[in-house]
């Protein structure tokens, strides 16, 4: 049955591609559609409360600086919020202001599309600022994902400098897509029993005649964007396991939907904006073979279970679980939520045995198995370029995609954009074994320790969001470093794709010879995933072979 019930739930996903990738391209490709009638005048309203021209194109350094800047805007808007929720109104539980370092950590967090917590929602955060802080920031951080990645798919087939317009694109993105999707899905949670309401906690009194404070919210809101934005975080700690957040298995079922739901379409749309499907199922059959592969080790993993337990008659790892979505529930979960860089949980990473939990280890370092909205597309168009590059080096030609060369620029620029990723999760994980006030939040000694802190690092550089529990990063130590990783996890490979766009929309098209590398054929999708692979194992097999691999090992089979 476990089976049969991921099998459907991937079916679905499959079956939505297609429309909602075609409704992605009507979105963003600024040409007049019936939709103009229905979102036009609300944000030909925005446009001019912005002090916008929505017709006014941007080159690659103006479109970056508009991004940053916004970004930048929103996240000290968001610091002061949390930083003076005392003071301020929709507060009924009386909740004090965040610390300095934490609510930094908070900020950033939220602005660049990570959601990590250091706090536990219901006890750290007042209404106003689940709702400016974090509600908020979940469209505008998504919003931003997309519209670089639509601003770096115009780049490969413009003839000049125009990306488009920043501040349409992120508008029409929550306008068109994350609102409406969003409302649907929040009505839908309701009737299933989500929480929405302005009213602070209740005071229940239990059958055994004990007081219980239960803590409330607009949940439900909180919620939908924060899957179909896959954003992460939530509104309670124990995140979507809490039944507040995550009721029912139909619950679940429509969460691993929302988190798939627009990483697996904008490849699709990617393949239509550039007038070439077959490169964009390329794409999409490399990275769902990967999330397959993935999917296929948590899965069998945790039926598997300890072999110490299943030895006394106790088959399968239910351990940090919830009964109502089963190990299949929680298996496709855990998959789908780092595939997506979500960071949403129905269970407890930390439970997961160690080959369930180097699953969503190893996805966020590969970072490309779908990703994000936005950024998981622009980071497998990385790899696409790396191995464009290497397979013309073994041709001797210079490398070429969609009729455009790929120079020494581009590999330069696509390598800071790869490279910086190992070096925001290993330098800061050896870092924080040599400082004894980050060893003190270890929960676990030893191998696990170790997976632990890597996966906090790794969580924070994927702009993901997901913990291992055992690890309290409630410091100012781990708040102050995770939020620096998180800021150039997110920037600085923006900032490389824009450069890269930028480069290549001034370039002319080449016309194609029988010397010209095919991009999507079988056998260069093999290629992307073998080179996908090899670099992730390259560069992170060393880390994984101290942490969960180690810790299998050790397990008595």
């Amino acid at each position: 049955m476990g089976i049969v019930q991921i099998a459907i739930t991937l079916v679905i996903i499959l079956l939505l591609v297609k429309p909602m990738g075609s409704y992605l391209v009507k979105v963003f490709d600024y040409e007049k559609t019936s939709l103009d009638r229905i979102f036009g005048p609300f944000e030909r309203i925005i446009y001019r409360m912005m002090g916008v021209r929505d017709s006014e194109a941007m080159g690659w350094k103006r479109y970056l600086s508009a991004m940053l800047l916004t970004n930048f805007i929103m996240l000290l808007f968001m610091y002061l919020v949390l930083r003076l929720q005392k003071f301020l109104p929709l507060n009924p539980d009386g909740i004090g202001n965040m610390p300095s370092a934490q609510a930094f950590n908070t900020a950033v967090s939220f602005i660049t599309n990570t959601n990590w917590q250091s706090y536990s929602g219901e006890n750290a955060l007042s209404y106003l600022s689940q709702l400016l802080s974090v509600t908020f920031p979940m469209f505008t951080s998504a919003a931003t994902g997309f519209a670089v990645a639509i601003a770096f798919i115009r780049g490969l087939i413009g003839r000049q400098d125009n990306l488009g317009n920043f501040f349409v694109d992120m508008v029409r993105s929550i306008t068109r897509v994350f609102l409406p999707l969003s409302f649907i899905i929040a009505l839908f949670l309701v009737f299933q029993g989500v929480p929405q309401t302005l009213l602070g906690a209740a005071d229940a009194t239990t059958l055994e005649g004990a007081k219980q404070t239960i803590t409330r919210g607009m949940v439900a809101s909180l919620e939908s964007i924060k899957h179909i934005g896959t954003n992460g975080g939530g509104w309670f700690g124990t995140n979507a396991a809490h039944p507040f957040e995550n009721p029912t298995p139909l619950t679940n079922l429509v969460y691993i939907l929302s988190m798939m739901l627009l990483p697996t379409s904008l490849v699709y749309a990617f393949g239509l904006m550039i007038k070439n499907k077959k490169q964009g199922w390329a794409v999409f059959t490399a990275m769902g073979l990967i999330f397959m592969v993935m999917l296929a080790t948590v899965f069998m993993s945790e039926y598997r279970g300890v072999p110490a337990l299943d030895a006394m008659g106790v088959h399968g790892n239910m351990e940090g679980k919830e009964v109502r979505f089963g190990l299949s529930g929680s298996a496709l979960f855990t998959a789908a939520t780092t595939a997506a860089t979500t960071g949403s949980v129905n269970n407890m990473h930390e439970s997961l045995t160690p080959m369930g939990g180097f699953v969503p280890l190893a996805e966020m370092m590969l970072n490309n198995v779908f990703g994000g909205k936005g950024v998981g597309l622009l980071n497998g168009l990385l790899y696409l370029i790396l191995s464009i590059f290497i397979c013309g080096l073994m041709v001797g030609r210079t490398p070429e995609f969609l009729g455009k060369k790929i120079e020494a620029k581009e590999v330069k620029l696509a390598s800071i954009a790869l490279l910086v990723h190992p070096v925001l999760i290993l330098a800061p994980t050896a870092l924080a074994f040599a400082r004894p006030e980050a060893l003190s939040s270890i929960a676990n000694p030893g191998m696990h320790g170790f997976t632990e802190v890597l996966y906090a690092f790794t969580s924070g550089s994927s702009n993901n969001g997901s913990a291992f529990a055992g690890l309290n990063a409630n410091t100012n130590f781990y708040n102050v470093g995770i939020g620096i990783v998180m800021l150039f996890g997110r920037y600085i490979s923006i900032i490389a794709m824009l450069a890269i766009a930028g480069s290549l929309a001034t370039k002319r098209i080449v016309p194609v010879t029988t010397g010209t590398l095919r991009t999507n054929t079988p056998l260069f999708t093999g290629i992307l995933i073998m080179v996908i692979l090899v670099i992730g194992a390259l560069t992170f097999f060393p880390a994984l072979a101290l942490g969960p691999i180690a810790e299998h090992l050790a397990m008595p089979h």
